[in-house]
Formats: structure tokens, sequence, C-alpha cells
């Protein structure tokens, strides 16, 4: 039954920290391994991903209906599908080019974790304090060359700790988006592509998934769920009134402490 506390513990986990900038993958990872929880093939990270996508999707789901039942008389959601669109084909591509090998290479390594959970602090901070004045307040209003410059900061998200809500909020404000609209388009556009990369990640771990493992993954997935659905909407509250600042220092104290965890041997 351990497992299944750690199994609810790191869906947590993975709930509360997709939609924030601080990378959820770099979480799972270094939880698992502070809570010694066994991941053969990450089947288990794979397969509670959706919980926190349903969630999103549940939160916003008046928005996505008008949206998709709009895409045959409305100008305006259809553009706003294109986008979208746009914005999910180069992570698609780098993440058919190059998943493996960041896989292979970087998953396993705390310190490249701790370096690009220091860099993506310190570049949110910068952004912060200098990005372009926002021409776009509704996450709707995106053009499809914004769009695209988006798109091309998310391929940043397949280094773990970058973020891939991090890499796309970024992105979205150096685009001329403000902070709330940024952090929206990012949800939306993680539909699609968390969507098409649990298809693929979920192919290539069938051969680990076992009737031993559904009561964590049930777990998991149900807890990534709750924590995602109430984690959203303070996050937007904070953003439009704080800004991005306190996630950029949180990510910053994280690395250093990441980097003194492996300096001493315990990571």
């Amino acid at each position: 039954m351990f497992s299944v506390f750690q199994a609810a513990l790191l869906g947590v986990v993975q709930g509360l920290t997709e939609f924030l900038p601080i990378s959820s993958t770099a979480h799972l990872l270094i939880g698992q391994r502070l809570l010694g929880y066994q991941d053969p093939g990450g089947v288990f990270t794979v397969l509670i991903q959706p919980g926190s996508i349903l969630a999103v999707m549940w939160l916003y789901r008046r928005r996505l209906a008008d949206m998709l039942s709009g895409l045959a008389s409305k100008p305006g959601a259809r553009r706003f599908a294109v986008a979208i669109l746009i914005a999910s084909v180069p992570a698609v591509l780098a993440g058919a080019l190059f998943a493996g090998f960041v896989k292979r290479v970087l998953y396993d390594s705390v310190f490249a974790i701790a370096v690009a959970f220091i860099g993506g602090g310190l570049v949110m901070l910068v952004v912060e304090r200098w990005r372009p004045a926002a021409t776009i307040t509704e996450a709707e209003q995106t053009t499809y060359g914004r769009a695209a410059g988006i798109g091309v900061c998310q391929i940043l998200a397949l280094v773990p700790g970058v973020s891939r809500s991090g890499a796309t909020i970024v992105g979205g404000m150096l685009a001329g988006l403000d902070r709330r609209a940024a952090a929206e388009f990012s949800f939306f556009l993680a539909m699609p592509t968390m969507a098409g990369a649990f298809v693929h990640d979920a192919y290539d771990v069938k051969d680990y998934l076992t009737a031993g493992r559904a009561l964590e993954i049930g777990v998991g997935f149900a807890m990534a769920f709750l924590a995602a659905a109430i984690v959203v909407k303070p996050f937007l509250n904070v953003v439009t009134r704080s800004g991005f600042a306190p996630f950029a220092w949180y990510r910053i104290a994280a690395g250093l402490a990441m980097l003194a965890a492996v300096a001493a041997g315990w990571l």
C-alpha cells in the first residue's frame, strides 16, 4: 500500500506543477528519486499526465466548446484553432526527432535539470522586467505569427527542468501577449501537445503496463486531475496580480538546492 501512497503523492505533484512554469517532469523525476518510487519504463509518469490534461479541459470546457462549435460558422474560432495547431507543430517535429535522445541522456541527470531550473528562472526574471508592451489581452486574439513563435519556444520544453508552460508563457510574453493571455494560450496549447505526446509515449511504454500497476496509475491519474483543477485558477490570479517573479525565484532556489544535493552526493 505504500506504493499507492507514493503514487497519490506523485499524482498531486504532477497536477500542481503541470501548468505552473516550474517543470512537472523535473518535479516527478526528483520526487520519484526522493521517495524511492520505481517506475519501470516510465509507464506511471506517462499514464497519469492525461489527468492534468482533462482537468484544464474541464475548467475551460465552455470556451473549448465555443471554439469547436464555431469552427464552421465563426471566423474567430477558426483563427484560434489554427493558431493552436500552428503552435503545436514545432514541438511535434522536434519531439519526433530528439525526444528519445533527450530521455536517454538528460532524464537521469539531476545536474542538467538543476541548470535548466536556474537558467529558466533567470530568463523569466529578464522577460518580466524587459518584455515588450502587451498588445494582446485575450488568448483568442493570438495571431498566426505569434503562435508560431510560441510554438518554437515550446521546443525547449523537451529538456527536463525547462517547463513546457514556462517556455510557452515566456514565448507569449515576448510575442506581445499580456501575462494572463500568455498563460491561457499555454493552457490551450497544452491540450493537443500533451495529448499527442501521451499517444506517442503510451505506445512506447505499452510493454511495461501490467495489471499490478493499475491501482497506482489510477490513483495517480485521479490525484493529478484534482490537483490541476485546483491550482489553475489561483495561478492565473497570482500571475495577473504579481507576475511570474515568484515562480522564477522558486526555480532558482530549487536549482541551487539540487546542485548542492548533487555535490553532497544526496541525488
